[in-house]
């Protein structure tokens, strides 16, 4: 493929002899990689290739999202909306679970709950709300399952010996079920949601999504099999990276790669500084990184700390950062510990956190600026389907620090727009690297309608996206 008067926008570095930003530009793409880079526009066309031409457009690398549940986000399309945004009180919530639709094994399903919404939930409520077959409600933070007495009965919960089975002083579930994804998906009837992720797949190429970091806890062989399978088939279009525990990999394939073991931190059930030392001192053993989970200032101070205390490796990640403590930057500067932050719930629910977070706490919600300039790499992901799945909403929060309310929330940790949208093009296996227009790289790029960036007020149009030289998505 070559692409001809292309512009190139915020590419910096990008080889021997950096692409001018502003300049038009040709791109050859040969065996899904960049061939060539001609700012002279004197490429022509080889018998046989395909010919991306459209002048005055914008191109840059193809967005990466760092951080994203495939199976969730496909679950959420299919799943009534129950949170905040979507219902109010609790005559709209039960609206909207007797409105949720009925998948073929008789279960309903509801995503989003807040507790703003009607208060908490447990099986007693949402048989009141709800009566009939089999229902399950996930909270907003993905941490918690709310199911009625008929789900109990089905999922056999009396008997589980779980620890995440929250118990009533009597001993009795009271359907809250807390980090209990994998047991879930053992337990309910066999229907992996990756088996639609095409639908997802293509909204995300036509938002100029090229590859996706999938961070499902705890993935399983079978699991990254299914993932790898769906890129297999061509369900899903973009380069596929999967965090994955010890001993567990996808199977090979080009655009398929290995990621980090995930460690999930909840604040209840904290583990001990050495215990968590110990988990990733053996998952270096075991050659990978470990991307550490931390949405409050207790868990980043501990996964820290762990880290620095097993050495850090290459690789290793903060994951979301939602909160970081000043006096913690300079440390992870100094162990080269990546954070992986979401913009997105600036935007998302940045005047919830303006009324419920005491304003000296703001400082330290979704840092960014304050960790670049202290030489902290950063990078982010949607976190989808638990934040917005358009990575341009996050670039534009990243940007302007506005929440949907048009309130700012941190702006002194604002990054300019190049810097925005160089969070999500980063490379998969190091976030905070930027990829390059340069010949050698993957031919994985965004091509943004002429005269389409306005500024942080609007998603720009993506005019064609382009996955190892092919071309995924193409407007009109």
């Amino acid at each position: 493929m070559r692409g001809a008067a292309l512009p190139v926008w915020s590419v910096p570095g990008a080889g021997p002899r950096a692409i001018s930003p502003g300049r038009a530009v040709d791109v050859r793409c040969r065996h899904g990689h960049i061939e060539a880079v001609d700012e002279a526009g004197s490429l022509r066309r080889r018998r046989g290739e395909e010919v991306l031409e459209i002048p005055g457009s914008v191109l840059l690398p193809g967005l990466h999202d760092h951080h994203v549940h495939l199976r969730s986000l496909v679950a959420w399309r299919r799943s009534a909306h129950v949170g905040p945004d979507d219902v109010s009180g609790a005559g709209g919530l039960a609206r909207a679970l007797a409105a949720a639709p009925v998948d073929r094994h008789g279960w309903r399903r509801a995503v989003g709950y807040h507790e703003s919404v009607a208060g908490a939930l447990d099986r007693r409520v949402l048989d009141a709300l709800a009566p009939g077959g089999p229902l399950r409600v996930q909270h907003r933070s993905g941490a918690v399952w709310m199911v009625n007495s008929a789900a109990l009965a089905v999922l056999g919960i009396d008997a589980a010996a779980e620890r995440g089975v929250e118990r009533d002083d009597s001993g009795l579930p009271t359907g809250r079920l807390v980090r209990m994804d994998g047991w879930l998906a053992r337990h309910l009837p066999a229907d992996d949601p990756i088996a639609e992720v095409g639908s997802v797949s293509r909204e995300l190429a036509a938002l100029g999504v090229t590859g996706v970091t999938d961070a499902t806890v705890g993935a399983t062989a079978e699991g990254a099999a299914a993932l790898t399978g769906a890129v297999e088939s061509g369900a899903l279009l973009q380069r596929l990276h999967v965090m994955c525990p010890p001993g567990v990999a996808p199977p090979p394939h080009p655009l398929v790669t290995r990621g980090p073991h995930k460690v999930v931190l909840d604040d209840d059930e904290l583990p001990s500084l050495d215990e968590l030392a110990g988990v990733v001192e053996a998952t270096h053993g075991a050659g990978s990184a470990v991307a550490v989970h931390c949405v409050t200032a207790a868990q980043v101070v501990l996964a820290v700390a762990a880290v620095g205390a097993a050495a850090a490796a290459p690789g290793d990640r903060i994951e979301h950062g939602s909160v970081v403590p000043a006096g913690l930057i300079t440390t992870l500067a100094a162990l080269g510990i990546t954070v992986v932050t979401n913009p997105g719930f600036v935007l998302a629910r940045g005047d919830r956190y303006l009324a419920e977070v005491d304003h000296p706490d703001r400082a330290d919600l979704y840092r960014a600026a304050s960790l670049t300039a202290a030489g902290v790499a950063v990078a982010a992901g949607t976190d989808a389907p638990f934040g917005p799945s358009d990575p341009w909403s996050a670039i534009r929060a990243a940007q302007s620090r506005r929440t949907r309310g048009g309130r700012g929330l941190g702006p002194d940790e604002a990054l300019p727009l190049e810097r925005s949208v160089g969070l999500f093009t980063g490379e998969p296996a190091v976030p905070g690297r930027p990829r390059r227009i340069a010949p050698g790289e993957p031919a994985d790029l965004c091509v943004l309608v002429p005269g389409a960036w306005t500024g942080p007020a609007q998603a720009p149009p993506v005019a064609a996206t382009v996955v190892a030289g092919r071309v995924v998505h193409r407007a009109g």
